[in-house]
């Protein structure tokens, strides 16, 4: 072969070993973050029912997801220390393979996390069943882009741009997810697939560090390496780094515990967020963005003002408003915060330092939503704080408040309106108006500071003062207004309100009513013994359930035996009568610590004292009771709207039935505005074998203490069907083409789509 035919082959297997080397780690990156983000919904969903379907089981998850994923790329940040990129690559294809051998990952069906700290048995279970694997995926990614840095590509003075290709298949996942893969499998087939891209994947990566390390530096990659001197980093830049991170990390956790507090906690509004948050690094993470940077800082403040007026009319009801603009807020803080990270990246040399601390900040952020602010905050204060530090993190800030002239300058207004609205707070709280009168009085509070901040735009320091005088608004004046009392605990946010008047007293759940008392009747005297009202007025079918289970019982000469899945402000109590056996379940402590209190509710105190309750998940606790005990069941489990999914599947409806005597009622209160519940719930109960299901659609009048309620009604008796059809707002369970729900498949989504589309 001539010297000439050498050169040409050469040059032609120098070409291909190139664009090999974009193709093979582009491939691996993009199926690491495939795998990376489609286990996080996954293994959360399989956790859910051994902990109340709470919505901070995936804020913990995302917390736990972050601290690993911090642990792995201080793994590759300590790897890539070694030099020796063949024993780099070696050791990383072991680490892969002992991960290989704890797959498929699944949950122990004895898992029991009762009696325990909650946020520590999420990450107990999370840690055996998905931490190895986890950590070491998580570390592919800086790993990748370090080694393709220094294979001597063409590109590899500034790999960042691989970052998209990564947070593509991240975005894929999680879109895939909720839409292809949990309506198509169960959870145990998704476990398996899962393990065989784990396979797949520790082959590309077996692939594309031989190929990094057969390529040749490249002249180009030369020329660019030596026109870029490299530059050590400082203590500042880490910080910078860290603060950008935290703010989006902990925004990802507040704004998801806000939106699925209401809905579901599930799969499907669980990646929403996520899927935002991972397409800023997208549009933002390469050298010319398609939508300039300055657009986005310039739309920041809107949305900013948006989402505090959107959380201060929620209060009065204007929940969407509030997701809308909350959804905007945390976008546009999201582009903005993660695009000056990409400005303030450092040299190639640093790569994998640059995630390690990124990383640092993401974990904080949040620890800081997940942890620490359900332990400070009586309500979910942690989103608006963070959408308004999201403003610190535009230009000017720092040198603004590095210049004392500026500094005074910019916080005189600011300061003087805090004290204005201090004193006028306090006027409006010595006047005798109604707590919604009270708490809509602030509304032009919040539109006048709003106006001042679009028009402080261009002066961030004055900006974000603004907006932490209207942020210190939102979160201090309703407490201040409030004539309720408001605690917070895993389980969510809850408020006994009493109106102005002094008649009712209400429990609320996030934006829900959980029960009610009249204190007063409508002649203004006090009630001696409480009357059950809401959902649970004598007219309504979770109560006249009760009777018709009561003739039934007849004269079996054993006591009626009836249970309550969730307790809420105890009203059923009242329906029970003396010599009867009564036991509630309830997940969450601080509802059962209300309901006992006779100065917030007296059911229990009146009408139960000394009540049979028991603390822990349903599904659990109730599994524990012989079988055959109760005549009447009740599931009236709900986390403000949204009912644990977990606690209709067929499985559990299955396991309630069988806990029923033969002529027993099982009763399940569906009553939603977000999901149609009604047609999951009876589909899924006609496909437990030999049961009867009933629907009941309670429509009460307007000037009656009684709620509109749905309910399903199941019995393994037809004779006792036959009575409840007898009502006269009863019908049989429809036919449906709806998949009943099980725990290894619920489609949240359908359920979704069908309450808006009907």
């Amino acid at each position: 072969m001539s010297n000439a035919t050498k050169s040409l082959t050469a040059g032609w297997q120098s070409d291909t070993l190139i664009r090999l080397v974009v193709i093979a780690f582009t491939a691996a990156l993009f199926m690491s973050a495939l795998l990376l983000f489609s286990v996080q919904p996954m293994f959360a969903r399989m956790i859910l029912p051994h902990l109340g379907g709470s919505p901070s089981v995936w804020a913990v998850s995302l917390c736990f997801f972050q601290a690993v994923l911090l642990g792995g790329y201080t793994y590759a940040h300590l790897l890539e220390r070694i030099g020796d990129r063949r024993l780099a690559l070696g050791v990383h294809l072991v680490l892969l393979t002992s991960a290989a051998l704890a797959l498929p990952f699944a949950v122990p069906a004895d898992t029991d996390v009762s009696g325990g700290n909650l946020y520590l048995s999420v990450v107990g279970i999370l840690a055996v069943g998905v931490g190895l694997p986890f950590f070491a995926i998580s570390a592919n990614a800086p790993l990748l882009q370090s080694w393709f840095a220094r294979s001597g590509h063409p590109r590899a003075a500034d790999p960042y741009f691989l970052y998209g290709a990564s947070n593509i298949g991240s975005l894929a996942a999680l879109l895939a997810y909720p839409v292809v893969v949990e309506p198509s499998l169960g959870l145990g087939s998704q476990a398996v697939m899962w393990a065989g891209g784990f396979v797949v994947l520790m082959a590309l990566i077996g692939v594309s560090g031989m190929l990094g390390l057969a390529l040749k530096p490249h002249q180009d990659a030369a020329i660019s390496n030596e026109a870029r001197p490299l530059q050590p980093t400082s203590w500042a830049q880490r910080g910078t780094w860290i603060g950008l991170a935290f703010v989006p990390s902990g925004l990802l956790v507040a704004f998801t515990s806000y939106l699925t507090t209401d809905i579901a906690s599930a799969p499907f509004l669980w990646v929403l967020p996520l899927a935002l948050f991972l397409s800023t690094f997208i549009f933002v993470f390469k050298d010319t963005p398609p939508i300039p940077h300055a657009a986005f800082l310039a739309v920041q403040t809107v949305a900013v003002v948006g989402a505090l007026a959107g959380l201060a009319a929620s209060s009065g009801g204007g929940w969407v408003l509030g997701v809308t603009m909350g959804f905007l807020a945390f976008f546009v803080t999201s582009m903005v915060c993660h695009r000056e990270l990409y400005l303030a990246r450092p040299d190639r040399a640093h790569l994998t330092e640059f995630y390690m601390w990124m990383s640092l900040g993401g974990v904080l952020g949040g620890v800081f939503a997940a942890i620490i602010a359900p332990q400070i905050f009586s309500s979910i204060h942690e989103f608006p704080l963070l959408i308004i530090l999201g403003l610190a993190a535009r230009p000017g800030v720092r040198e603004a408040l590095s210049d004392s002239k500026e500094r005074a300058d910019a916080l005189r207004l600011p300061l003087l309106l805090l004290a204005a609205i201090a004193i006028t707070a306090i006027v409006l709280r010595s006047m005798t108006l109604s707590e919604l009168a009270l708490r809509f009085a602030y509304l032009p509070v919040i539109a006048i500071l709003g106006v001042l901040m679009v028009a402080s735009t261009l002066r961030p320091l004055r900006l974000v003062a603004l907006a932490g005088v209207a942020g210190l608004s939102i979160i201090l004046l309703p407490s201040t207004f409030s004539r309720g009392i408001t605690e917070r605990g895993f389980f969510g946010v809850l408020r006994v309100v009493t109106s102005a008047d002094g008649s009712t007293r209400a429990l609320m759940h996030g934006t829900t009513l959980h029960g009610g008392e009249r204190l007063k009747d409508k002649a203004g005297n006090p009630v001696a013994h409480p009357t059950p009202a809401a959902y649970y007025h004598h007219e309504g079918p979770l109560t006249r359930a009760i009777e018709t289970a009561r003739e039934l019982h007849g004269a079996t000469g054993r006591p009626f035996a009836a249970g309550i899945v969730g307790l809420g402000a105890g009203a059923m109590a009242c329906h029970s009568k003396p010599g009867e056996f009564w036991r509630f379940y309830e997940i969450d402590p601080v509802v059962v610590r209300i309901a006992l209190n006779p100065e917030m509710f007296t059911y229990l105190a009146k009408c139960r004292p000394g009540a049979d309750i028991i603390l822990g998940d349903a599904r659990l606790t109730v599994s524990r009771e012989p079988k055959g005990t109760f005549d009447y069941l009740a599931i009236d489990a709900f986390s403000s709207d949204a009912v644990p999914v977990h606690l209709i599947t067929r499985e559990a409806i299955a396991m309630y039935l069988d806990r029923l005597t033969p002529s027993g009622i099982l009763a399940m209160h569906v009553s939603n505005r977000h999901m149609n519940l009604e047609e999951v719930a009876s589909v899924t109960a006609r496909s437990v074998p030999g049961a009867h299901v009933a629907v009941v659609a309670h429509a009460p009048p307007r000037d009656s203490d009684a709620t509109p309620s749905r309910v399903v009604l199941v019995a393994r008796s037809e004779a006792a069907m036959a009575r409840v059809l007898a009502w006269h707002d009863a019908r049989p369970a429809p036919s449906s083409e709806v998949a009943p729900w099980t725990d290894d498949y619920a489609n949240v989504l359908a359920a979704i789509w069908r309450r808006y589309m009907h």
